[in-house]
């Protein structure tokens, strides 16, 4: 794929992540991708044949992989560190979309991942992605309980995203900043 094709199919997935992240999976038409990408109409199905379900998970492996970076980006022995950037980095997210955009990831999950095998794969490998990255980091912290507690500080951060969503406020979060410093 050249230059300009790369191009064309990162502008979809870019339009998909925002529109489905904000209005959910459903909410979030085809028209109204392809007008926010500003690509061709044909240029949707040669990039993603599966069609919007393609799309869509194209979409959440790269939000995964994002958020993997994220937490990667913090070097291993310091997980207080690497949470506490993440809540910052979904805070920012939040206020800067007027408290439409959090988890990239949890909107897609509640809204068809119960229904959609090949969308509720894509989710389950960005959220394995983000519990390995945070075990591994309390592993090198010297924890013999890391795979419970990186579940457990994954279910806190997707918890108090959600609560800040709802709340239109970032106290959720650094509230579970603190309680995550203070756990480790």
């Amino acid at each position: 794929m050249g230059a300009k094709g790369t191009e064309t199919r990162g502008k979809l997935i870019d339009a998909t992540r925002g529109l489905v992240e904000k209005h959910g999976y459903f909410g979030a038409g085809l028209n109204q991708i392809i007008e926010t990408s500003g690509a061709p109409r044909g240029s949707l199905y040669f990039h993603f044949p599966g069609g919007k379900d393609q799309l869509v998970a194209a979409a959440v492996a790269q939000s995964g992989n994002e958020i993997t970076a994220l937490i990667d980006a913090v070097a291993p022995g310091d997980t207080a560190a690497a949470a506490t950037s993440l809540l910052a980095a979904f805070g920012d997210r939040l206020e800067a979309s007027d408290w439409h955009q959090g988890c990239p990831v949890a909107t897609v999950t509640l809204d068809v991942s119960a229904a959609n095998d090949t969308i509720q794969a894509e989710c389950a490998a960005a959220y394995r992605a983000w519990e390995q990255a945070l075990r591994i980091r309390l592993q090198a912290d010297g924890r013999s309980d890391a795979a419970d507690l990186a579940a457990a500080i994954l279910a806190m951060i997707e918890g108090a995203l959600l609560l800040a969503r709802a709340q239109r406020s970032r106290e959720p979060l650094e509230r579970v900043a603190r309680t995550i410093r203070t756990m480790l």
